[in-house]
């Protein structure tokens, strides 16, 4: 992206009053740009083939699902698009996050020029972390250790979490193993279940 270049912004999020007190935040900066907003996963797709945004600014709970899930189709389409996810929730679902390519992750109770700092961070290509959610990651890691979690998975499973860290998106992992994208995106919402990443209902 060139210097003078606005980074293009898409926010996701159920509520609709959230989603233009975010687009207000974003529309005030010099260097950001609104290109569109979505309220479900399915929009947020839509939303994402049309305008093609440099950064998602993404919800966990969605009405039609799982922002973690939308964050990983979203960069099954297009591995350039990042994702911060922005949330009320405080629980386990940073890991799923994390685990789905998402680039940062903070809670909503953060100040507003906190976020518009995160988003260009993004866009710069660091990744932000809530401390809390920092935390969190690394206690479910010395958890897992503990309890040996990853002997829950199948071999198969086990190799497309593998694949999963080095970055890599459904339809790459699918050329590798011999299954069907959605095949693998099945794979990966067993994988968040059993890993327990996903937010509770």
């Amino acid at each position: 992206m060139a210097t003078n270049e606005k980074l293009k912004i898409l926010i996701v999020d159920g509520h609709d009053i959230v989603r233009k007190g975010l687009a207000m935040l974003i529309s005030r900066q010099k260097d950001l740009s609104v290109v569109a907003e979505a309220g479900t996963i399915a929009e947020a797709l839509e939303k994402a083939r049309a305008c093609i945004p440099d950064i998602v600014v993404m919800d966990i709970r969605l009405p039609d699902g799982s922002g973690i899930e939308a964050c990983r189709d979203i960069r099954d389409e297009n591995n350039k698009v990042k994702v911060l996810i922005l949330t009320s929730y405080e629980g386990e679902a940073v890991v799923g996050s994390v685990l789905a390519g998402a680039s940062g992750y903070l809670l909503k109770e953060l100040h507003s020029q906190e976020i518009v700092d995160a988003i260009r961070k993004v866009g710069h290509g660091q990744a932000p972390l809530d401390p809390t959610a920092t935390t969190r990651v690394l206690d479910r890691v010395s958890r897992w250790k503990e309890v040996d979690v990853l002997t829950q998975l199948t071999d198969q499973e086990q190799k497309i979490i593998e694949l999963i860290a080095t970055g890599q998106t459904n339809s790459e992992i699918s050329s590798q193993i011999n299954l069907s994208s959605e095949a693998v995106k099945n794979c990966v919402s067993t994988i968040l279940g059993k890993l327990e990443a996903y937010p509770d209902p």
